[in-house]
């Protein structure tokens, strides 16, 4: 009986909390003459979802964005890692043949991401990894891209406590946070079930980073502590973007993501921007990511 009583406490306030964020969003915009924020979801494919493919060669950027446009898609989000010579930045005859291929297509650029590691105790690495990501938010502001995807990092070593290594994730976010606003790209910080994993955390985080320019790709997939449906909709409210999985975790036990309710915590939360989809793991991904699709406008209609 205790146990339920606080469940259903938990509940209760999480929900208070959602509603009090959209009140709040709500509020400024009609103080400010502007409506109150009605959701508005466009669909882009998140290119992980070609990994094994692109990173085989077996197919390249150019067809993979053909593909997304062939079924429709508003936009796709290509990781950096698919452009030749990754780490470093591609050529700028590169990226606008890349921009001119999306737009061609009808399509939009929803973002890209690199990958980085803020929780190394060795400070040289960190900064090496801050002007990978600064880089990178120019690669994107050329792509035309609004949100650049980053990681808090894998915490792999041992001797410094978790606070040091929150404490340089926030200066480390901050510092490309800032850059970022020079270059008009937002930091998207995604949770990867890494160094931070559950809402709670990334919410202190945000508010420790404190900037505009920084905000939350919430991976629907990675937050595998507690109840996944309870921590987006914590989440919801502060999301730039999305990644939004076939599978998620319910206390580290995998199961099929329930998509219509997830799009139902986006539409309360007032979202509006695009909600990538990913698809992994074995099998076809041409197949894989057309059948999520449609599961996908399914549960939006």
């Amino acid at each position: 009986m205790t146990q339920n009583h606080t469940r259903r406490a938990f509940l209760e306030a999480a929900a208070l909390l959602t509603v009090a964020a959209r009140a709040r969003a709500n509020g400024a915009a009609e103080s400010a003459g502007l409506a109150p924020r009605v959701a508005k979801i466009k669909l882009s494919c998140n290119l992980y979802s070609f990994n094994a493919p692109l990173r085989s060669g077996a197919m390249s950027l150019e067809q993979v964005i053909d593909f997304c446009a062939e079924l429709g898609f508003d936009a796709v989000d290509p990781t950096g890692y698919y452009f030749p010579g990754y780490p470093e930045p591609p050529a700028d005859a590169y990226v606008n043949a890349v921009k001119r291929r999306v737009f061609s297509s009808g399509l939009d650029v929803s973002g890209t991401g690199v990958r980085n590691d803020f929780t190394v105790p060795d400070g040289a690495k960190r900064a090496a990894d801050v002007a990978h990501v600064k880089r990178w938010v120019e690669v994107a502001a050329k792509l035309g891209a609004p949100v650049l995807r980053v990681f808090d990092g894998r915490a792999e070593a041992a001797g410094p406590t978790r606070e040091q290594r929150i404490g340089w994730v926030a200066d480390c976010f901050r510092e490309c946070a800032a850059h970022g606003e020079r270059h008009g790209v937002v930091i998207a910080y995604q949770n990867h079930d890494e160094l931070l994993k559950t809402a709670d955390e990334v919410l202190a985080l945000r508010e420790r980073v404190a900037s505009d320019w920084f905000g939350l790709n919430v991976d629907v997939g990675s937050l595998r502590t507690g109840d996944p449906y309870e921590e987006i909709a914590r989440l919801a409210p502060f999301a730039c973007t999305w990644q939004v999985k076939e599978r998620l975790y319910r206390r580290g036990q995998e199961e099929k993501t329930d998509v219509r309710r997830v799009f139902a915590i986006l539409r309360e939360a007032g979202y509006r921007g695009y909600a990538p989809i990913e698809t992994l793991g074995a099998g076809d991904p041409r197949e894989k990511v057309r059948r999520f699709l449609d599961e996908v406008r399914s549960a939006l209609a």
